[in-house]
């Protein structure tokens, strides 16, 4: 059994259960809905010690209140944002050490998405929430473009051997934008035909891996001639800055129906 556990939720939500130097301890990442929480701890004989939120989502709030109603426990979220469910308020630059799992994360802002997203970053591993996913990114729900951009950027410079943790699984429909956008790239296409032959037999296809994410997601591809010059053509105009870009691509994939 892994370090991390997944846990599915609604039709394509993973909740992360961490686990650490104890086998019986997790934290929690994300928890939307506390039953299947519930059910994977009790199979696996899991306590848990802590529920760490990346934002405000009901998708990934909703089963805080229970599960803190069962287990007495810390809840870190961003100190950006109201979620009332949250005991520690945390912001960039903060710690967030887990004694009883031997493990310390650090507090990174991503703003974007939402306006007070946060993503945990240590041991190798990131949990981004809807930040960055396996080829994609969040939509701008409440941020801007340049601040997506700046949050994406943050994230694509931590240590390429970084697993991804994103909290959907969205990855086959994002490998289908990916290609329109760079139909030539064979990491693409090669991750296409994996991700087809994982999802056919019912396997997450997380985590990914920042070297990986730096070969077929767009939004970190941005400097790439064939990604700007795609974005160049599908907004109709030049593009002078990297934000413009992303911005451009952003827009196609809101309205992408490949």
């Amino acid at each position: 059994m892994g370090p991390v556990l997944h846990v599915r939720a609604f039709e394509d939500n993973y909740i992360w259960l961490i686990r650490g130097k104890s086998p019986d301890k997790v934290a929690i990442v994300d928890p939307g809905d506390e039953v299947p929480v519930i059910a994977a701890l009790e199979r696996e004989d899991l306590a848990p010690v802590a529920i760490l939120c990346t934002h405000h989502h009901w998708d990934h709030t909703g089963g805080i209140a229970e599960l803190c109603e069962r287990w007495k426990m810390p809840v870190y979220g961003p100190a950006a944002e109201n979620i009332p469910a949250v005991t520690h308020q945390v912001r960039e630059g903060d710690e967030v050490e887990l004694p009883e799992l031997g493990l310390a994360f650090a507090v990174i802002e991503v703003p974007g998405h939402t306006r007070g997203h946060i993503a945990y970053y240590g041991q190798d591993m990131l949990f981004c929430g809807d930040t960055l996913f396996s080829a994609g990114c969040g939509r701008l729900f409440e941020g801007t473009a340049a601040q997506m951009h700046d949050s994406l950027g943050k994230l694509a410079a931590l240590p390429p051997e970084t697993r991804v943790y994103c909290a959907h699984e969205y990855t086959l429909a994002n490998l289908r934008f990916a290609l329109t956008v760079e139909p030539e790239n064979k990491d693409i296409q090669a991750h296409y035909r994996e991700v087809q032959r994982l999802r056919a037999q019912d396997t997450p296809t997380l985590p990914s891996t920042l070297v990986l994410e730096h070969r077929i997601n767009p939004f970190l591809r941005l400097d790439q001639q064939a990604v700007r010059r795609a974005a160049k053509q599908q907004a109709g105009k030049a593009l002078d800055s990297g934000t413009d870009v992303f911005a451009a691509i952003r827009r196609w994939k809101d309205h992408y129906r490949g």
